[in-house]
């Protein structure tokens, strides 16, 4: 397995999207992403979603020569049209706009609407902890969840993450999806062709599977059986209902030929200065982690991806042979 720079395996994705149409601020922010998510250990988020995507700007799913702008403002929320496209360049504006206005107004709530997949949620987080402000964000995609009780998928896995800024550390970074298993792990089990653990998910007629395909056309489980089909719920209404977006019941799966996206997404920032203020903030947080730590083995949510990342910055990224030869390919061929 070859063993890549990160400048080189995100230059090698760059050239693959672009040859499937992105336009070149769309091929880079999207690239970036994908290689962050591969070395932070997010194999599922990370360079195995590149085909998928390059195939959906070939098929007409996503448009890569659109650029996504801000169609509304008031106070301190905004709306960003992504205009169809893939995510990232949406979520850049977003991410910018969403930390103006908490500067200026002590919060901020901007949303995206007919948008795509947006990958690992935290790592669109990051410039909102280097301006000093606690972040949030939130999205949907196509089903993958059921409502408790129900057997058909209506929810997506609607990751939700959050930042936490520190005056002397890294971020605190929390990023999890709402279902047992996010839905990338079990999409790489399908394309290795490897068994699930019993519990992630059920096939479409309702049925516990081990089988990482059924799982794709089913339902996963949901984290804390009602409680967390209650907060699958409560990011479908934050990132959809208040955007415009559709749905995750109105979209159709990214693995089938289907409906062109128009997923949602929404991030929050506050301006701790506006409240206690950033000293006292800083000081809380602190004596917080502190009292984390004093337990032997604890681990602060992120600091393993932080390792891998700085792993992968000083190494390299290991990159599967199947996966290397996957983007030479994509890189080469014409849209």
């Amino acid at each position: 397995m070859p063993i890549v720079s990160l400048e080189e395996i995100t230059n090698l994705t760059i050239r693959a999207l672009k040859r499937a149409g992105a336009s070149k601020l769309m091929a880079q922010t999207t690239a970036q992403a994908l290689v962050a998510a591969e070395a932070e250990g997010l194999g599922g988020h990370g360079l195995s979603r590149a085909a998928l995507y390059c195939q959906h700007l070939r098929e007409g799913r996503a448009n890569g020569k659109v650029k996504p702008k801000v169609i509304k403002r008031k106070g301190g929320t905004a709306l960003v049209d992504a205009c169809g496209g893939l995510a990232f360049p949406a979520c850049a504006l977003a991410v910018k706009e969403v930390i103006a206005r908490a500067k200026r107004f002590g919060v901020g709530y901007v949303g995206v609407t007919n948008s795509h997949h947006m990958g690992a949620v935290g790592y669109h987080l990051a410039p909102v902890a280097e301006a000093g402000l606690v972040g949030l964000a939130f999205t949907n995609s196509p089903p993958a969840i059921n409502a408790w009780g129900g057997k058909r998928a209506l929810f997506s896995t609607n990751p939700i993450a959050a930042v936490f800024p520190r005056k002397n550390g890294v971020p605190i970074v929390i990023d999890l999806s709402l279902s047992e298993v996010a839905r990338g792990k079990i999409m790489v089990a399908a394309k290795e062709g490897t068994p699930i653990p019993l519990g992630w998910a059920v096939d479409k007629d309702g049925n516990p599977t081990t089988d990482a395909k059924a799982a794709l056309t089913g339902s996963l489980m949901p984290i804390g059986g009602a409680k967390g089909a209650a907060l699958a719920m409560m990011v479908e209404v934050l990132c959809t209902a208040v955007t415009g977006a559709a749905f995750s019941f109105e979209n159709d799966s990214y693995f089938e030929p289907g409906n062109k996206p128009r997923i949602g997404h929404a991030i929050l920032a506050i301006d701790p200065a506006a409240l206690a203020g950033s000293e006292a903030y800083s000081s809380r947080m602190e004596v917080l982690i502190e009292a984390i730590l004093r337990d032997d083995g604890v681990r602060l949510p992120g600091a393993r991806r932080q390792k891998s990342v700085a792993a992968a910055r000083e190494q390299g990224l290991t990159v599967g042979d199947a996966l290397w030869s996957e983007l030479q390919t994509l890189a080469a061929k014409k849209s």
